[in-house]
């Protein structure tokens, strides 16, 4: 589903801080994959999910989607096969539009632009049955204004949106992080069984490591832009948080106590 050949990236270049993000980075995501990324802060987990979205273009290598060389698409045009969700519940929808009409937009991602109705009944229907999914009695809303929804309920809309036409891979960049416990764990339950009701092949970023164990078939570490580990089946199934705080300490040669030291 996306293949990454020796991508680098370079921010600032020719200043006094520039700085490699990305250093010739290869990878392969299988069709079907769940993986989880984690790594310390500046490993370069947020601008891997840029490069493959579009949002940022490599400055060498390659980047192929679905067989497809993606490398200088544009994000629009990438739209059609990747949904995204971002850390921050306000990024991911209009907060001056309606519940519908988010959905109405997110329902057209990546198809040709046209005049037609904004919604049609048809399709209110269909948003409603998604949202029941939700528990959070917005398919009632649908005329409300996003932005009186709370940070949960948003994101929780993000996330059907991102997948309301099914994509060909879903990146998830650290979406439960600004979020409460409790509306974090409503929206990572939902988030697995989304991905495995659809047989979606996501990518997600996280800090927290029991999740990064706990969720996919698939982990990778980052560390300074490079890709240090990567396990996935049986093994992967019986890592513990101090087997990977052991690994970082192998590979970098790092005495690290706890996972506290890894991801700040």
């Amino acid at each position: 589903m996306l293949e990454i050949k020796k991508l680098k990236k370079i921010f600032n270049r020719g200043g006094i801080n520039q700085v490699t993000a990305i250093h010739s980075l290869s990878a392969f995501i299988r069709n079907g994959d769940f993986v989880t990324v984690i790594g310390s802060n500046g490993a370069g987990k947020s601008t891997l999910l840029n490069l493959i979205a579009g949002t940022y273009l490599p400055d060498s290598g390659e980047l192929l989607l679905a067989g497809e060389n993606a490398t200088r698409w544009p994000e629009h045009r990438r739209a059609a096969y990747v949904g995204r969700v971002f850390q921050n519940p306000l990024l991911g929808t209009c907060a001056t539009m309606s519940v519908e009409e988010n959905f109405a937009l997110a329902s057209r991602r990546g198809l040709r632009p046209g005049f037609r109705w904004g919604v049609t009944n048809s399709q209110r229907e269909l948003f409603r049955e998604k949202l029941k999914l939700l528990g959070l009695g917005l398919e009632y809303r649908l005329k409300d204004k996003v932005g009186l929804l709370s940070g949960g309920q948003r994101q929780s809309l993000t996330l059907l949106m991102a997948t309301l036409r099914r994509p060909r891979l879903l990146l998830l960049d650290e979406h439960t992080a600004a979020l409460d416990p409790k509306t974090a764990e409503q929206v990572l339950n939902l988030t697995r069984e989304l991905i495995q009701e659809m047989g979606l092949t996501a990518l997600m970023v996280t800090h927290n490591m029991k999740h990064a164990l706990e969720l996919g078939n698939r982990l990778i570490m980052m560390h300074q832009g490079r890709v240090i580990l990567d396990v996935d089946g049986p093994t992967k199934a019986h890592l513990t948080i101090q087997d990977l705080l052991n690994e970082f300490s192998k590979l970098k040669g790092q005495d690290l106590t706890d996972d506290k030291m890894l991801l700040i």
